[in-house]
């Protein structure tokens, strides 16, 4: 299951696993057309009620839904309540609702694992300054992956957080050094080699461990 899944880097997660025969379910604010081996469900992650458990076993939930709303913004000149706010409701609240939500599939299934797309500007040791918001955002996603993976260790459920590269989308202004396909190769791999023993991990989308 991929939340966020209709464009950039969630849409390339989602042709990887279905060239590699995977059926899946995508999420998107938006209706999308029908597809062969995909479940297409509308979800707005900021909205509780959107959050509906599926029937069934889910044996890999991918948290990709996210925001940058503080790009450029400078001190005195930016940084809106209403942008903390909307930040924090995608890229944290949401992120956490989804897991919430899907935990008794995950707990149906024999392997099961949660990753959650984060950033290098989740790092408290790489902190050059700027885009507040964000960075505060992914920096509590990636806290909140890191306290996950303690408490559902104990269930066998493996959580791992994932910095993916400056990926070519819309997010960068399609100005990253790597296309959303080899990004999304790259996280599948990790995803394939997340275990229990793993889990807690911060790491990129090439298999570096990330500082935190």
């Amino acid at each position: 299951m991929i939340i966020g899944a209709n464009r950039g880097i969630g849409r390339a997660l989602l042709d990887g696993y279905l060239e590699r025969g995977w059926e899946c379910i995508a999420t998107s604010r938006k209706e999308q057309v029908a597809e062969d081996n995909v479940s297409w469900i509308k979800l707005d992650v900021r909205d509780p009620n959107n959050h509906i458990p599926i029937t069934g076993e889910l044996d890999l939930l991918i948290c990709n839904a996210g925001v940058f709303l503080d790009r450029g913004d400078k001190i005195g000149s930016g940084f809106e309540a209403e942008l903390w706010e909307d930040t924090f409701a995608t890229n944290v609240t949401g992120t956490y609702l989804a897991i919430e939500t899907q935990l008794e599939a995950l707990r149906s299934s024999n392997n099961p694992k949660i990753a959650i797309i984060s950033s290098q500007m989740a790092s408290d040791t790489t902190a050059p300054g700027g885009s507040y918001i964000y960075r505060s955002s992914k920096a509590a996603s990636l806290n909140l992956g890191r306290n996950l993976a303690t408490d559902l260790k104990s269930e066998g459920i493996s959580v791992g957080i994932y910095h993916p590269g400056w990926v070519q989308t819309d997010m960068t202004s399609n100005k990253g050094n790597l296309t959303p396909t080899e990004s999304a190769n790259g996280l599948i791999e990790r995803f394939s080699a997340l275990s229990i023993e793993t889990t807690g991990c911060f790491e990129t989308w090439d298999g570096k461990i990330h500082p935190y």
